[in-house]
């Protein structure tokens, strides 16, 4: 049974970053009649100005919960935005996976999320992934979302029960999967969401602004542009 916060509604988990997909996904399922139980992972990031994001935005949506749960990944490394490598500027290159890929980002952090669900009672995850306007990650692909939502129903207690009972069990929700980042901001304009809430940017300067060249900003204002939007962030 999921578990409910007020008024019978049910709970779900929103993989908070503060980016825009994020804040567009948490819009959404507030819409479809969720209460929030926000999860914002602090992975001691180089953009950790996004945590502050993700803050303005739970609070915004009126978050039941909002947890932003420490977890240094500077300790692994492996990507320009957890040890000290230069993040690109040169623009989006479709042919490679970029070095601002974090190992298996989206599996740990699913993974936490599955977690705080399971405690919650909660069986519905939302994640801001993309498989259109996005820099070529992995597991921002539709079959690893799959596997995940199958996996998660193997490896839990309640994915277990829920089997034997013949009821609900977690459900992986990427209502952005396929779309693109123009049709996305002109979501967050439908939800009334201030785009200006939201961070994406890499590589933010030392002014607190967003650098305007790495792949993250090139995909943001295209999206803005091409939807006819005007973009809240301020850029270098």
């Amino acid at each position: 049974m999921t578990n409910n916060h007020n008024n019978q509604k049910p709970s779900a988990i929103i993989l908070l970053s503060g980016g825009l997909d994020s804040m567009v996904v948490a819009g959404l399922a507030k819409a479809q009649g969720y209460n929030l139980i926000a999860l914002t992972i602090d992975y001691n990031q180089r953009h950790r100005v996004e945590l502050e994001a993700a803050a303005t935005i739970a609070n915004h949506l009126g978050a039941a919960e909002h947890i932003i749960l420490p977890l240094d990944l500077t300790r692994f490394g492996g990507s320009a935005l957890t040890a000290d490598i230069d993040v690109p500027k040169d623009g989006v290159d479709e042919t490679s996976i970029p070095i601002t890929y974090v190992p298996a980002r989206n599996t740990i952090f699913l993974s936490l999320c599955l977690g705080l669900a399971e405690a919650r009672g909660a069986r519905d995850l939302f994640i801001g992934v993309n498989a259109l306007d996005y820099s070529g990650y992995p597991d921002c692909r539709p079959e690893f979302i799959k596997s995940f939502e199958a996996m998660a129903n193997l490896a839990t207690k309640a994915g277990v029960e829920s089997a034997e009972k013949e009821g609900q069990g977690f459900t992986v929700h990427t209502p952005l999967l396929h779309m693109s980042k123009a049709q996305i901001a002109s979501e967050a304009a439908k939800l009334g969401l201030d785009s200006a809430m939201s961070w994406s940017c890499y590589d933010p300067t030392d002014e607190g602004l967003a650098c305007g060249q790495c792949d993250s900003c090139r995909l943001r204002q295209k999206g803005f542009a091409d939807a006819g939007l005007a973009d809240g962030t301020q850029y270098a």
